[in-house]
C-alpha cells in the first residue's frame, strides 16, 4: 500500500512540475519587421528559455515551430542553430533560438493579420529523465502595408545611394588609407605620361574594385541560398582567409623595401610592354582595397548592406556593385579630371621613402592579422605562423636574388620553383590553424576595459525583466571600425563613468569567429555585420540601434534617454 501512495505522488509531483514548466512561458516570439509589403520576406523569432539542469534535444517530432496557414503567406522551413552533440543527438542549452521565415504574396489582402504560432519543446535532464512533451501558442501579428511601385522605387534608391555614399566613405577608413596610398605612387608615375594612360589606369584599378564586389556578391548569395546567415565582413571569421591575406600583405612589404620585384622567367621583351603590366598592377590594387575594405563598415554602408542581406539576387549584386562604385569614385574621377593630380611633387628620390614608409604601414597591417590570428586560433598557433613568415621571407629573398633578367631562363625558373617550394612545404609542417572552442576577445575586454558582460540571450532576457538598462557591443577583432569607436568613444574613462551613473550593464557580443546566434541578433536589428551598438532602455519593447561610427556625443544623447530611478 506504501509503495502505491508513493508511487502515485512521484506522479503528481512530476504532474506538478510539468505544469509549472508549462506556465512559465517558455517560448516568445517576435516578428521582424513587424510591418510589411507584398511581395518581401519575414523573419519569424521564437526563443526557448531552457531551465537549468535541463537541455534541449534536436529531434523535429518533439522540438519545432509552426505557424497556421495564413491566406497569401507562404512559410518557409524551420532553420535550427548549431549546437553540442552528445552520443549522436544535438543538444541545446540555457537557451535556443528558431527562426522561419515566411513571403508576403504579391496580391496579399492589405490589413493587420494574425499569425498563430506553435512552439512544441521537450526537456529532459542530464540524467535522461524527460519532461512530457509540450505546446505553447504564441500569437503574433503583421500588419501588411500597400506599397507602390514608386515607393519600392524610391526605398531602392534610398538604398542605392546609402551604398554609393558608404562605399565612398571607406575610402578614408584605417583598412583602405594605407592601400590608397600605394595606389598614389602609381598615380604619381602616371603623371608623366599621357591623359589616356590613366585614364586607363583609373579604369583598370575600377574594374578591380567591381570585379572584387561583384565575387564577392555571388558569395553571399550562394551562402544565403544555403540558409546559412552571413553579414558584412564574414570571411575574416575564417582563419584560413586571415592567413593567406596575412602572407600577401606581408610579401607584399618585403617589396617595397626592394628585398624582390615581380617578374616572370624571361620576360626581358615582355617588360617592355610596361604599360600593360601598370593595368595588371592597377587591377590588382583594386582587388587587394576590397579585401580589406569588408573588415570596416563605414556610415551608412551597414544600413545599406542590412538591407541587402534581405533581398534577391539582383538587389544584392546592385547594391554591392553600388558599395564598389562608391569605393572607386576618387579614382575614376583623377582618371577623368587628370590635372587633379597635377600638384603631386615629380618623381624623385622621395618616391623610395614614401614606397618604405607605405612599406611599414602594410607591416603594422600584418602584426594586426596576426593578432586577429590570436584570438582565432591561441597563441601557439600564431607562433607557427610567424616561423612560416620567416620561410616566406626566404622565398622572398630567392626570388628577388636569384630570378633576376640577366641570369639565364633556366636559372629563374629554379628559382621560382625553389621559392615556391619552401612556400608550400612550410605551410604544409608548420602552419597549424585549430580553431578555439571558445573566443577569448571578450574575455580580455572584460579584464582590461570595464565590466563587460559575455553576450548571452538568456542574460539579456534577465535583464529586461528586471528593468535594467543594456548597451550591446556587437564587435570583432577584425574590425577596424570596431577598435577606433571602442579606443575613442566607449573605453574612454569619462564614457564608462556615465555608463556607470546610469546603471547601464554593459555586454560584448564577440563576432571574431562565426557565431550563428550573433549573426541571428544582428539580423534582427536589420544589420549585416560589425560594429552595431544596441541600447535597451527600461519601459521600452525596442531598442535605440545607434550609428556605425559613434561620437561621445551620440553615447551620450542616447544614455539621457534613460529614465532615472523613481520615474
Amino acid at each position: 500500500m506504501k509503495k502505491v501512495i508513493l508511487f502515485f505522488t512521484l506522479i503528481i509531483v512530476l504532474f506538478s512540475a510539468h505544469t509549472l514548466l508549462a506556465q512559465e512561458n517558455v517560448a516568445k516570439g517576435v516578428i521582424n519587421p513587424s510591418e510589411i509589403s507584398p511581395g518581401t520576406t519575414v523573419l519569424i523569432t521564437v526563443t526557448f528559455t531552457i531551465p537549468e539542469g535541463m537541455h534541449q534535444s534536436l529531434q523535429e517530432d518533439y522540438f519545432y515551430i509552426e505557424a497556421d496557414e495564413v491566406e497569401g503567406i507562404e512559410f518557409l522551413p524551420v532553420q535550427y542553430p548549431e549546437g553540442t552533440e552528445h552520443e549522436g543527438l544535438i543538444d541545446y542549452y540555457n537557451s535556443v533560438i528558431l527562426t522561419m521565415e515566411f513571403i508576403v504574396a504579391d496580391d496579399a489582402m492589405i490589413g493587420e493579420r494574425e499569425i498563430k504560432v506553435y512552439a512544441g519543446y521537450q526537456f529532459c535532464d542530464d540524467a535522461g529523465m524527460c519532461h512530457f512533451p509540450e505546446e505553447e501558442e504564441i500569437s503574433l501579428s503583421v500588419n501588411v502595408v500597400e506599397s507602390s511601385s514608386s515607393k519600392k522605387s524610391s526605398g531602392l534608391l534610398k538604398y542605392l545611394l546609402l551604398a554609393l555614399l558608404g562605399g565612398l566613405i571607406l575610402n578614408i577608413t584605417p583598412c583602405v588609407l594605407p592601400v590608397l596610398s600605394i595606389k598614389a605612387i602609381s598615380l604619381v608615375n602616371q603623371s608623366q605620361h599621357d591623359k589616356k594612360k590613366i585614364l586607363a589606369g583609373s579604369y583598370a584599378y575600377t574594374a578591380g574594385v567591381l570585379v572584387s564586389f561583384i565575387i564577392l556578391a555571388i558569395v553571399i548569395v550562394i551562402i544565403k541560398a544555403s540558409g546559412e546567415l552571413v553579414g558584412w565582413g564574414f570571411q575574416f571569421q575564417n582563419p584560413g582567409f586571415v592567413l593567406v591575406l596575412l602572407s600577401i600583405i606581408f610579401v607584399f612589404s618585403l617589396s617595397l623595401f626592394g628585398v624582390f620585384t615581380i617578374r616572370v622567367p624571361g620576360m626581358q621583351i615582355a617588360s617592355k610592354a610596361s604599360g600593360k603590366g601598370g593595368h595588371t598592377g592597377s587591377f590588382l590594387t583594386g582587388i587587394f582595397a576590397v579585401v580589406l575594405a569588408t573588415p570596416c563598415s563605414a556610415p551608412l554602408l551597414g544600413s545599406a548592406i542590412g538591407f541587402a542581406f534581405t533581398q534577391t539576387a539582383p538587389i544584392i549584386i546592385l547594391l554591392f556593385l553600388f558599395v564598389g562604385i562608391g569605393l572607386a569614385l576618387p579614382f575614376m574621377l583623377i582618371g577623368f579630371c587628370p590635372k587633379l593630380i597635377q600638384k603631386i611633387p615629380k618623381p624623385g628620390t622621395w618616391m623610395n621613402i614614401f614606397e618604405q614608409i607605405m612599406g611599414f604601414l602594410l607591416l603594422a597591417a600584418v602584426i594586426w592579422l596576426l593578432d586577429v590570428l590570436y584570438f582565432q586560433v591561441g597563441w601557439a598557433n600564431v607562433l607557427r605562423v610567424m616561423i612560416f613568415m620567416v620561410f616566406l621571407a626566404i622565398a622572398s629573398w630567392i626570388y628577388g636574388r636569384f630570378a633576376l633578367p640577366h641570369f639565364s631562363r633556366k636559372k629563374q625558373w629554379i628559382a621560382m620553383i625553389s621559392a615556391l617550394l619552401v612556400i608550400v612545404l612550410s605551410a604544409i609542417f608548420v602552419v597549424r590553424l585549430d580553431v578555439l572552442a571558445e573566443p577569448v576577445y571578450a574575455d580580455v575586454i572584460s579584464e582590461s576595459h570595464g565590466n563587460w558582460e559575455k553576450f548571452e540571450p538568456e542574460l539579456i532576457e534577465k535583464l529586461r525583466l528586471e528593468n535594467k538598462p543594456i548597451f550591446i557591443d556587437f564587435t570583432a577583432k577584425w574590425c577596424m571600425t570596431c577598435k577606433v569607436n571602442e579606443n575613442a568613444v566607449l573605453y574612454t574613462d569619462d564614457i564608462q563613468q556615465e555608463f556607470a551613473d546610469k546603471s547601464v550593464v554593459l555586454v560584448k557580443a564577440d563576432y571574431t569567429n562565426k557565431d550563428k546566434l550573433i549573426g541571428e541578433w544582428l539580423q534582427k536589428f536589420g544589420k549585416a555585420g560589425v560594429p552595431t551598438y544596441v541600447l535597451y532602455i527600461p519601459g521600452k519593447e525596442n531598442p535605440l540601434v545607434l550609428p556605425e561610427i559613434i561620437t561621445k556625443e551620440i553615447v551620450r544623447n542616447a544614455l539621457n534617454k534613460i529614465p532615472e530611478l523613481g520615474e
